[in-house]
């Protein structure tokens, strides 16, 4: 793959709709946990509506943004209980450092872990993954995005509380491809060959 280069890129990169299949180590209980995720992914540029709101919900300066993305999730657990889902949608806008643009802020509408607005840091790797650290006021959340070709993303993701890792995760995301038919009438989902 060319190389990625700075989270707007990557942002972009990652547009579209995703399958995501997760696996959750729930590290205190010795236990593992499946799941899959539904996942659409719009980049935003820096003018967009949604960009500027967040950066006024942070009191940030919308004009420092390089833009962002707007995501969306529908998912389910193995222990999910009844009436329990794992739905929702977050905007990021991203706020490069003024003298390297791959680290940052990353501002977020909500967290994965606690429904409330939350900045964190934002850098790229020397292997191009999108690393996110979140600092909340509980728990410290780690996570690592990367691309092993434009139609399979990998994630990794470990949350900490109180001192202690508390949960260890790792999702693979296939792209889902529209394709239209020949009659050029209809058209059908199809999970994009990731080279497995």
């Amino acid at each position: 793959m060319e190389k990625i280069k700075d989270a707007v890129d990557f942002f972009q990169r990652s547009a579209g709709h995703w399958n995501s299949q997760r696996t959750t180590h729930h590290l205190p209980f010795r236990r593992a946990e499946s799941g899959t995720s539904d996942i659409q992914v719009e980049s935003l540029a820096a003018n967009d509506d949604k960009i500027i709101e967040i950066c006024q919900m942070h009191s940030v300066d919308a004009k420092l943004s390089s833009g962002g993305a707007f995501v969306s999730w529908d998912g389910a657990m193995a222990w999910d209980k009844d009436n329990e889902d794992h739905k929702g949608t977050t905007v990021f806008a991203l706020i490069p450092d003024q003298e390297d643009p791959r680290k940052g802020k990353l501002l977020r509408e909500r967290g994965y872990a606690e429904i409330v607005p939350v900045a964190g840091e934002f850098s790229m790797d020397d292997e191009d993954g999108l690393v996110l650290i979140t600092e909340y006021e509980t728990m410290t959340i780690y996570e690592r995005f990367w691309f092993i070709n434009p139609n399979l993303r990998l994630r990794s993701s470990t949350v900490q509380r109180f001192g202690g890792f508390n949960t260890a995760t790792f999702c693979a995301e296939v792209r889902v491809v529209e394709e239209t038919k020949p009659d050029q009438t209809t058209t059908s989902k199809a999970h994009a060959i990731c080279g497995w």
